[in-house]
């Protein structure tokens, strides 16, 4: 779910002293030189993104973050993704936030598009900043993945709701700490953030408070308590919340009956109902540990009783639920445990929703379509990110298979406008059925294919190769399609071709063959 905050708000958080700079990729989409905002360097794009148009807003804003973005073209291509790739750490863990100001980009007439986001295949979210832009808000959405590869992309996917260019203001992925959200089963599931509030704050905590910088926005009330919890040495809690979240609270009221502290929150109803949700709930008590009457709470979620005889000390405590099922409102209820007079308080928390890992491409093959890429001029701007994954924005040209591992079985970029090179590398693609490179420029020789023995047909007609056939394709038993004419092959035509039963061959015209047909 996206967060939204007020410009104003969020801006004014950024005021940190340049010695303080965090590391991580903080991407400024469509900028045309690095940034610094308050000592952190944004950078722009282009080393990051092949697609798209950098664009400025014409609306005025209040900071430079906000005052470009990258904008992608919907005409004619509607179904397919576009993505940013920066490399990490494989087995790392990582905040993914990216942000979102529409700005009227798309023209005054134009209501903001709603789109995919999608992480290393995995469908993320629904982007619809409609009601945030109306409210003069900009809308940002974070995530916490594990690197599966080198690199991480997210990408944007224009999905059968948009009715203009996708866009994107800007891009972060900050690695974290070991420890945080360690109770994750990220072999299956990513986090996407729901909520995460300071109770009692009135301002936004994140960095340099929270080295992270992940943003606690602020949460008020009748029963808040600022400026008050000074005294906590927080300690041991491995989310590693900042300080500054503990030195306020929401707490029951003196004199209320039993000292019950109800709080609806998330403060929006759950968009996602009846799936499952991961919660984080933190405490500390500022008293002295020297008083007899300690802090014991019961903590319940919904009428549930998750957590009975909580002891909140000054050190800090910590009550997660990694997998709970949720739906519509929620309400979090703290009561006094049996035999405490205290009444009870909470300091911030955080409502992730379970996110399922999409499924990924055989690593082999992305290897190998990586390595065609780099040998194609003009290769397809789409051509990042997984390549089959998710099933509804495959790369252009590329067809996969449906079983338990994702091939590639079929590459079909006739008349694309290619240029460059048939790399080597494609015969690591060796699921193929089906290759047509016809009707390109295509230069340099065609690659010994025979380790794809599954292949059935072989389009590498009207283009400008080079050498000879390989006499090798004849080799491949179930080859029924080899077309090369209108290229300038020289050489002979393999007999293994010639005399191949069941092969339709055309070599002619336009080759300059010293024999065969």
């Amino acid at each position: 779910m996206a967060a939204a905050l007020p410009l104003l708000l969020l801006l004014l958080s950024f005021l940190l002293p340049p010695s303080l700079a965090q590391t991580g990729t903080l991407i400024d989409c469509g900028a045309v030189a690095p940034t610094t905002i308050n000592g952190r360097e944004w950078l722009p794009d282009d080393g990051f993104v092949t697609a798209g148009t950098a664009r400025t807003l014409a609306l005025p804003v209040l900071s430079p973050l906000l005052s470009t973005v990258r904008s992608f073209p919907l005409a004619g291509n509607r179904g397919r993704k576009f993505c940013y790739e920066t490399a990490v750490n494989r087995g790392s863990k990582y905040m993914v936030r990216t942000t979102y100001f529409y700005g009227w980009v798309n023209g005054r007439d134009a209501p903001p598009p709603v789109f995919d986001q999608i992480l290393d295949g995995t469908h993320w979210s629904v982007v619809n900043t409609t009601g945030d832009f109306a409210d003069g808000r900009l809308t940002f959405y974070e995530g916490v993945f594990v690197a599966r590869g080198k690199t991480m992309s997210l990408c944007l996917g224009a999905n059968s709701d948009t009715d203009s260019d996708p866009f994107i203001s800007g891009l972060e992925f900050i690695p974290l700490g070991d420890s945080l959200y360690n109770s994750t089963d990220f072999e299956n599931y990513a986090l996407g953030l729901v909520a995460r509030h300071s109770f009692g704050h009135s301002e936004i905590v994140r960095y340099p408070d929270d080295p992270y910088d992940r943003i606690w926005e602020p949460y008020g009330g009748k029963d808040s308590n600022p400026s008050r919890n000074r005294n906590v040495s927080i300690s041991g809690i491995w989310n590693l919340p900042p300080s500054k979240v503990f030195e306020t609270d929401i707490s029951a009221a003196a004199g209320r009956s039993r000292q019950v502290l109800e709080l609806p929150w998330p403060p929006a109803p759950l968009p996602f109902p009846h799936q499952n949700y991961s919660i984080a709930l933190y405490f500390a008590d500022d008293r002295d540990p020297s008083l007899q009457d300690p802090r014991v709470l019961d903590v319940i979620i919904n009428g549930v009783t998750y957590f009975r005889s909580l002891s909140v000390t000054q050190m800090g405590s910590l009550v997660f639920a990694k997998v709970w099922p949720l739906g519509g409102s929620t309400n979090i209820t703290l009561i006094p445990a049996a035999g405490s007079t205290t009444g009870p308080l909470i300091n911030a928390g955080e409502v992730f929703r379970l996110l399922p890992l999409g499924r990924r491409t055989h690593t082999g093959d992305i290897i190998a379509l990586e390595e065609l890429r780099s040998g194609f001029k003009n290769p397809p701007q789409d051509w990042s990110g997984d390549p089959c994954m998710p099933r509804q924005y495959p790369w252009t040209g590329i067809t996969c298979s449906e079983g338990r591992r994702i091939r590639v079985v079929s590459l079909n970029l006739t008349s694309m406008g290619l240029g460059g090179s048939i790399s080597h590398r494609i015969t690591r693609l060796t699921a193929l059925t089906d290759i047509w490179l016809g009707n390109n420029s295509l230069s340099g020789s065609i690659p010994d294919l025979s380790s794809l023995r599954l292949l059935e047909t072989l389009h590498l007609e009207d283009n400008n190769l080079t050498g000879v056939i390989p006499s090798s394709l004849g080799n491949i038993d179930g080859l029924r399609q080899l077309f090369v004419q209108n290229n300038n092959l020289t050489g002979e035509v393999p007999t293994s071709i010639v005399g191949k039963s069941g092969l339709e061959l055309r070599t002619n015209p336009g080759n300059h063959f010293t024999s065969g047909p």
